[in-house]
């Protein structure tokens, strides 16, 4: 892990996928300038009009314009591209899963996770439902990138640490999100900062942040935070892109003065 750069991309993603696809090369590869591994937000592609915009461009696992623009992409730079999330085609024909994608430095797909938990919110003036149109799934993610342990979680996962808990053990979470403002601004710091906290891990987090065309509006602040509750950089709005080092010999510190996984009883 020593001396890894990693570069969090934060997107303010729109209704016309073309746009998006050209906004998502163009951070990444502003990105990847000084990282080697590139995380990007969930639901990059589109945050469309109406839920089920999203159903309508799943691909089929494999093969398709979201796809190919990712592993090229990786190739092309020679980075570790998490591809925040993109839609697939499940087994029900109104649903989708909404899947992290991660391709290794020839472009070549590394794993892959089906977003497990389904955000529900409803208040005064807006209201959630992602099981309407997103299939979940049913398997905790495993992921070795670089010979270093990968969790992956999606937005919504954040709030379940018993979720990544069954992942350990590993050095770095990886979380793609599309917070909303409201949730956000209540809780993701504390979220973030407590997951690195309790696992004792860096975690790379990727936003959407802003307003967008569909009329909501997501919270941003992206973040990278060491495995001591520090925030290393972070992004609060708009697109952009943050960066970090992740340090070996900080990590094992903490888990060596603070043994706290070892003394883990349930």
């Amino acid at each position: 892990m020593n001396g890894i750069k990693v570069g969090i991309v934060q997107m303010v993603s729109g209704t016309d996928i073309a746009e998006n696809i050209q906004t998502m090369q163009r951070l990444v590869r502003q990105a990847a300038e000084g990282a080697e591994w590139v995380v990007l937000p969930e639901y990059w592609p589109i945050m469309g009009k109406d839920e089920t915009d999203k159903v309508a461009i799943a691909e089929v696992f494999g093969d398709g314009q979201l796809q190919t623009a990712l592993k090229t992409l990786a190739a092309e730079l020679g980075i570790i591209l998490f591809g925040g999330t993109i839609p697939l085609q499940s087994t029900d024909k109104t649903k989708i899963f909404n899947t992290m994608l991660v391709y290794g430095r020839s472009g070549e797909l590394l794993g892959f996770y089906h977003k497990m938990h389904l955000f529900g919110y409803t208040g005064a003036n807006e209201s959630y439902a992602e099981a309407d149109t997103i299939l979940r799934g049913m398997d905790v993610p495993e992921l070795r990138v670089d010979n270093i342990a990968v969790a992956q979680g999606i937005c919504y996962d954040l709030r379940f640490p018993e979720f990544f808990r069954a992942q350990l053990p590993f050095e770095v979470l990886v979380l793609p999100a599309a917070f909303t403002y409201t949730t956000g601004k209540a809780h993701w710091n504390t979220l973030l900062t407590a997951r690195a906290i309790e696992n004792q891990c860096y975690v790379l987090a990727s936003a959407q942040g802003g307003q967008h065309q569909n009329g909501r509006r997501t919270y941003g602040h992206s973040m990278i935070i060491n495995p001591w509750g520090e925030i290393l950089a972070s992004l609060p709005e708009g697109e952009g892109v943050i960066c970090a080092e992740l340090d070996a010999e900080f990590l094992q510190s903490v888990r060596t003065k603070l043994p706290a996984l070892q003394h883990r009883l349930l």
